[in-house]
């Protein structure tokens, strides 16, 4: 496979996977959406069925890593990095493109949720305002959700811990799945498989961080919340992003050392 096509193949997919996860929380969150207080379950089975989709859009031209935890995974295991940059880069570019289009597909409800006085803090609001202030004193502005995770409750090795540990079993079901012809990759064989993990680890693992298993999906919306024209978007809680990022990237490789010892 070819550099071109890794590139497209992982940007195409992971701005589908994020089109349609951030998409679910965006229809949960949001005030004037059909889907809002649709709660827990619809965000994880959208996230479930979103890495569904990007798996089988873009298997057939990069492999459908659509995540640099598997893609240093991939890497540990097989020891070839030459491509790893490249599937890097087609991912946050994927993401932040994803990133991007849910903010147009929900637009109006975007404006509409900012601009609330519910929301935003006004009379009548105290409770909701109070609880505004307390999530962007601590960097998080209040449709942060809608791009990027935070803890429920900040303590550092926890929430590293928990990314670590979520990403570890996505990225061994990943592992021992059979892989696709194209060479490595998560495949269309084990796309609905790893999609029913990542719903897996939502219910069980994704109360406490919110469950990024995944340092693009959080990285490049996060980066493109900082950019939007949002009103009162508030932070973007750049004293957290680190998590998300480097907690995935331990765990899969934790997960590719499990794997060469127990499985290969």
């Amino acid at each position: 496979m070819s550099s071109s096509d890794i590139f497209i193949g992982e940007t195409i997919g992971t701005a589908i996977l994020i089109l349609l996860g951030g998409g679910v929380c965006a229809a949960v969150t949001l005030k004037a959406s059909k889907a809002r207080n649709a709660g827990w379950l619809a965000i994880t089975f959208g996230w479930g069925f979103a890495v569904l989709t990007a798996v089988y859009t873009s298997a057939p031209l990069s492999g459908a890593h659509l995540n640099p935890a598997v893609t240093v995974a991939l890497a540990i295991k097989d020891n070839d990095w030459s491509n790893v940059p490249t599937y890097i880069a087609g991912q946050l570019l994927g993401a932040m493109i994803g990133a991007a289009l849910v903010w147009i597909a929900y637009y109006g409800q975007f404006h509409a949720h900012l601009t609330d006085k519910e929301i935003v803090g006004g009379p009548g609001a105290q409770a909701t305002a109070a609880k505004a202030v307390e999530a962007q004193e601590k960097g998080a502005g209040p449709v942060l959700g809608v791009f990027s995770t935070g803890p429920e409750v900040r303590v550092v090795w926890q929430n590293l811990a928990t990314e670590i540990i979520g990403t570890i079993v996505l990225v061994l079901a990943v592992l021992t799945q059979g892989l696709n012809d194209k060479g490595n990759g998560l495949g269309t064989l084990g796309a609905l498989v790893t999609a029913l993990v990542v719903v897996s680890i939502g219910l069980s693992l994704g109360g406490p961080t919110g469950y990024a298993i995944n340092p693009a999906r959080d990285l490049g919306p996060r980066i493109v919340h900082a950019l939007l024209p949002l009103p009162n978007k508030g932070g973007s809680d750049w004293g957290y992003a680190w998590i998300p990022v480097v907690g995935p990237l331990i765990g899969g490789a934790i997960a590719a050392g499990i794997y060469n010892v127990a499985f290969a």
